[in-house]
Protein backbone atom coordinates (compact mmCIF):
# COMPACT_ATOMS: atom_id res chain seq x y z
CA UNK A 1 0.00 0.00 0.00
CA UNK A 2 1.52 3.29 -1.43
CA UNK A 3 0.47 6.52 0.37
CA UNK A 4 -0.01 9.87 -1.56
CA UNK A 5 2.24 12.54 0.36
CA UNK A 6 2.73 14.85 -3.00
CA UNK A 7 0.80 15.54 -6.14
CA UNK A 8 2.55 17.07 -9.10
CA UNK A 9 0.07 18.73 -11.43
CA UNK A 10 0.00 19.84 -14.15
CA UNK A 11 -2.18 22.53 -15.84
CA UNK A 12 -2.04 26.22 -17.91
CA UNK A 13 0.42 29.10 -17.56
CA UNK A 14 -3.11 30.81 -18.50
CA UNK A 15 -6.33 30.88 -16.90
CA UNK A 16 -8.44 29.55 -20.21
CA UNK A 17 -12.03 30.95 -20.74
CA UNK A 18 -14.38 29.11 -18.39
CA UNK A 19 -14.02 30.86 -15.12
CA UNK A 20 -15.06 27.14 -13.67
CA UNK A 21 -11.27 26.07 -14.20
CA UNK A 22 -9.49 28.72 -12.10
CA UNK A 23 -11.84 28.45 -9.60
CA UNK A 24 -11.20 24.38 -9.49
CA UNK A 25 -7.94 25.53 -9.61
CA UNK A 26 -7.71 27.29 -6.01
CA UNK A 27 -10.60 24.50 -4.83
CA UNK A 28 -7.56 22.34 -5.11
CA UNK A 29 -4.94 23.90 -3.46
CA UNK A 30 -7.38 24.48 -0.62
CA UNK A 31 -7.48 20.87 -0.42
CA UNK A 32 -3.86 19.95 -0.98
CA UNK A 33 -3.06 22.48 1.96
CA UNK A 34 -5.97 21.09 4.15
CA UNK A 35 -4.82 17.45 3.63
CA UNK A 36 -1.37 17.58 3.93
CA UNK A 37 -0.51 16.99 0.95
CA UNK A 38 2.25 18.99 -1.02
CA UNK A 39 2.29 20.25 -4.65
CA UNK A 40 5.21 19.80 -7.05
CA UNK A 41 4.11 21.87 -9.91
CA UNK A 42 6.10 24.21 -13.07
CA UNK A 43 7.08 26.79 -10.80
CA UNK A 44 4.83 30.05 -12.41
CA UNK A 45 2.99 32.01 -11.16
CA UNK A 46 0.71 32.61 -13.99
CA UNK A 47 -2.83 31.27 -15.21
CA UNK A 48 -4.05 27.99 -13.77
CA UNK A 49 -0.39 26.91 -12.37
CA UNK A 50 -0.16 29.82 -10.22
CA UNK A 51 -3.90 29.36 -8.59
CA UNK A 52 -2.99 26.01 -7.30
CA UNK A 53 0.15 27.30 -5.77
CA UNK A 54 -0.91 30.67 -4.21
CA UNK A 55 -4.03 28.60 -2.72
CA UNK A 56 -2.08 25.73 -1.58
CA UNK A 57 0.40 29.12 0.01
CA UNK A 58 -2.77 30.62 1.62
CA UNK A 59 -3.76 27.85 2.93
CA UNK A 60 -0.61 27.13 4.88
CA UNK A 61 0.48 24.08 1.95
CA UNK A 62 3.85 23.03 0.93
CA UNK A 63 4.81 23.99 -2.67
CA UNK A 64 7.97 22.55 -4.57
CA UNK A 65 8.12 24.27 -8.02
CA UNK A 66 10.19 23.09 -10.62
CA UNK A 67 11.32 25.18 -14.13
CA UNK A 68 13.80 25.91 -16.41
CA UNK A 69 16.24 28.70 -16.17
CA UNK A 70 15.08 29.65 -19.49
CA UNK A 71 10.93 30.00 -18.20
CA UNK A 72 12.04 31.85 -15.03
CA UNK A 73 10.81 35.26 -16.24
CA UNK A 74 7.97 33.55 -19.17
CA UNK A 75 6.14 32.36 -16.48
CA UNK A 76 6.93 34.16 -14.05
CA UNK A 77 8.94 32.27 -11.20
CA UNK A 78 6.19 31.85 -7.40
CA UNK A 79 9.09 33.16 -5.36
CA UNK A 80 6.73 32.52 -2.14
CA UNK A 81 7.19 28.64 -2.72
CA UNK A 82 9.02 26.91 0.16
CA UNK A 83 11.36 25.25 -2.86
CA UNK A 84 12.31 26.15 -6.32
CA UNK A 85 14.51 23.91 -8.26
CA UNK A 86 15.97 25.22 -11.39
CA UNK A 87 16.63 22.88 -14.12
CA UNK A 88 18.87 23.26 -17.24
CA UNK A 89 15.99 22.33 -19.76
CA UNK A 90 12.32 20.54 -19.73
CA UNK A 91 13.66 17.24 -19.87
CA UNK A 92 15.33 16.97 -16.16
CA UNK A 93 12.13 19.36 -15.52
CA UNK A 94 10.00 16.68 -15.64
CA UNK A 95 12.51 13.83 -14.42
CA UNK A 96 12.29 16.31 -11.50
CA UNK A 97 8.59 16.54 -11.13
CA UNK A 98 8.04 12.96 -11.64
CA UNK A 99 10.87 11.69 -8.76
CA UNK A 100 9.12 14.23 -6.50
CA UNK A 101 5.77 13.13 -6.69
CA UNK A 102 3.21 10.16 -5.82
CA UNK A 103 0.52 11.03 -8.19
CA UNK A 104 0.00 13.51 -11.19
CA UNK A 105 -3.49 15.26 -12.15
CA UNK A 106 -3.74 17.05 -14.93
CA UNK A 107 -6.05 20.14 -15.26
CA UNK A 108 -7.19 22.16 -17.93
CA UNK A 109 -3.94 23.37 -19.83
CA UNK A 110 -2.34 23.79 -23.36
CA UNK A 111 -0.01 21.47 -25.82
CA UNK A 112 2.74 21.65 -22.74
CA UNK A 113 -0.11 19.93 -20.21
CA UNK A 114 -1.14 17.11 -22.68
CA UNK A 115 2.69 16.25 -23.33
CA UNK A 116 3.38 15.57 -19.64
CA UNK A 117 0.45 14.12 -19.34
CA UNK A 118 0.53 11.43 -22.16
CA UNK A 119 4.20 11.36 -21.14
CA UNK A 120 3.39 9.85 -17.61
CA UNK A 121 0.68 7.46 -19.39
CA UNK A 122 3.64 6.08 -21.31
CA UNK A 123 5.79 5.71 -19.25
CA UNK A 124 3.44 3.71 -16.77
CA UNK A 125 2.84 1.79 -20.07
CA UNK A 126 6.32 0.71 -20.20
CA UNK A 127 6.89 -0.18 -16.62
CA UNK A 128 8.53 2.76 -15.50
CA UNK A 129 6.06 3.41 -12.58
CA UNK A 130 2.29 2.77 -11.15
CA UNK A 131 1.81 6.08 -9.73
CA UNK A 132 -1.82 7.06 -10.08
CA UNK A 133 -2.28 9.57 -12.86
CA UNK A 134 -5.86 11.47 -12.99
CA UNK A 135 -7.67 14.11 -15.50
CA UNK A 136 -9.88 16.68 -13.63
CA UNK A 137 -12.15 16.96 -16.33
CA UNK A 138 -13.87 20.28 -15.36
CA UNK A 139 -17.27 21.12 -17.64
CA UNK A 140 -15.88 18.16 -19.85
CA UNK A 141 -12.45 19.65 -21.12
CA UNK A 142 -10.90 16.19 -21.51
CA UNK A 143 -13.96 14.76 -23.21
CA UNK A 144 -12.18 14.82 -26.47
CA UNK A 145 -8.97 13.26 -24.90
CA UNK A 146 -10.93 10.67 -23.77
CA UNK A 147 -13.16 9.81 -27.07
CA UNK A 148 -9.62 9.64 -28.45
CA UNK A 149 -7.90 7.41 -26.12
CA UNK A 150 -11.44 5.18 -26.83
CA UNK A 151 -10.84 5.18 -30.24
CA UNK A 152 -7.08 3.81 -30.18
CA UNK A 153 -8.57 1.42 -27.74
CA UNK A 154 -11.19 0.19 -30.36
CA UNK A 155 -8.62 -0.45 -33.24
CA UNK A 156 -6.02 -2.15 -30.96
CA UNK A 157 -3.04 0.52 -31.16
CA UNK A 158 -3.97 0.83 -27.08
CA UNK A 159 -4.90 -2.01 -25.22
CA UNK A 160 -5.62 -0.54 -22.23
CA UNK A 161 -4.77 2.74 -19.97
CA UNK A 162 -5.39 3.57 -16.66
CA UNK A 163 -6.57 7.11 -16.51
CA UNK A 164 -8.48 8.12 -13.53
CA UNK A 165 -11.16 11.00 -13.95
CA UNK A 166 -12.59 12.69 -11.49
CA UNK A 167 -15.07 15.68 -12.48
CA UNK A 168 -14.85 18.04 -8.99
CA UNK A 169 -11.64 19.26 -7.16
CA UNK A 170 -13.09 17.16 -4.10
CA UNK A 171 -13.03 13.72 -5.88
CA UNK A 172 -9.34 13.89 -6.66
CA UNK A 173 -7.56 13.01 -3.44
CA UNK A 174 -9.78 9.92 -2.89
CA UNK A 175 -9.16 8.72 -6.14
CA UNK A 176 -5.99 8.94 -6.18
CA UNK A 177 -5.70 7.35 -2.27
CA UNK A 178 -7.52 4.49 -3.28
CA UNK A 179 -5.80 3.93 -6.16
CA UNK A 180 -2.41 3.97 -4.30
CA UNK A 181 -3.84 1.99 -1.89
CA UNK A 182 -3.51 -1.34 -4.25
CA UNK A 183 -0.05 -0.83 -4.96
CA UNK A 184 3.14 -1.03 -2.74
CA UNK A 185 5.56 1.66 -2.29
CA UNK A 186 8.41 -0.43 -4.11
CA UNK A 187 6.19 -1.16 -7.15
CA UNK A 188 4.84 2.77 -7.26
CA UNK A 189 8.30 3.45 -8.78
CA UNK A 190 9.28 0.91 -10.61
CA UNK A 191 12.08 -1.29 -11.19
CA UNK A 192 15.77 0.71 -10.92
CA UNK A 193 17.06 -0.85 -14.62
CA UNK A 194 13.96 0.05 -16.28
CA UNK A 195 13.91 3.34 -14.57
CA UNK A 196 17.02 4.54 -15.22
CA UNK A 197 16.76 3.57 -19.31
CA UNK A 198 13.77 5.66 -19.56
Amino acid sequence: MSTIRTVCVYCGSGPGTDPAFIKAALRFGEILAKEKVGLVYGGGSLGMMGAVAASVLQHGGRVTGVIPEFLKTKERLEVGAQEIITTPDMHVRKRTMFERADAFVALPGGIGTLEELVEQMTWAQLGRHKKPILILNINGFWDPLRALLEHMRRLEFVRSYNLLVADTAEDILPKLRTAAATVSEKEKVGAPETVERL
